[in-house]
């Protein structure tokens, strides 16, 4: 899971038999101090990780920290794990949730790619556009599983633009007179 919905509360259903992997953020309730990035300074590969019972928190620095909690995985153990190269290997956990997590994450890309939003919107108007490039997002990758013609996401965006405002008409607006009214003399 992403780490949006991630916590400890929420991975201790293992009592009730259910297994789960994914990312963590590091204010969590109830996650370790010793965790957080101002206490490890961890280099590129090294691995940190703190169990318990059958919960699993891995700290893990590629170009940034990566936590993942797990309930189903191996402890993987602590160190440097740098090929010759000096490039971080992924731990087995890491690969596991980029294998079965990659399609969310790529659609999350999508979506936050080409986004209408701005900061100084009100939240409404930001959930609006949001649910719209998420609907963009899904009627594209709806068009590529079933065979459409190969066009990345952002000539689909164009393409889906044009279409709209070709069905949507251009209706001329009455022009306004410039300038100040005239005023009506008597005579």
């Amino acid at each position: 899971m992403d780490n949006s919905f991630s916590s400890l509360g929420l991975f201790d259903l293992a009592q009730k038999k259910k297994s789960c992997c994914g990312t963590v953020r590091l204010h969590r309730k109830g996650m370790r101090k010793d965790l957080k990035p101002k206490t490890l300074r961890l280099k590129r590969g090294d691995i940190r990780v703190r169990t318990r019972s059958d919960l699993t928190a891995v700290v893990w620095r590629d170009k940034r920290d990566v936590c993942l909690l797990t309930n189903i995985h191996d402890t993987p153990t602590e160190g440097n794990y740098r090929d010759e190269y000096g490039n971080a290997i992924k731990p087995a956990i890491v690969a596991d949730y980029n294998r079965h997590m990659g399609h969310l994450d790529i659609a999350d890309r999508m979506v936050n790619s080409y986004t209408a939003s701005r900061r100084t919107w009100k939240w409404t108007r930001k959930l609006f556009f949001h649910l719209l490039d998420l609907a963009v997002v899904n009627s594209y990758i709806l068009l590529t599983s079933c065979g459409g013609k190969k066009i990345s996401h952002r000539d689909f965006r164009l393409t889906l633009i044009r279409e709209v405002l070709a069905r949507a008409g251009h209706e001329p607006r009455p022009s306004m007179p410039v300038g100040r009214p005239a005023q009506h003399r008597k005579t």
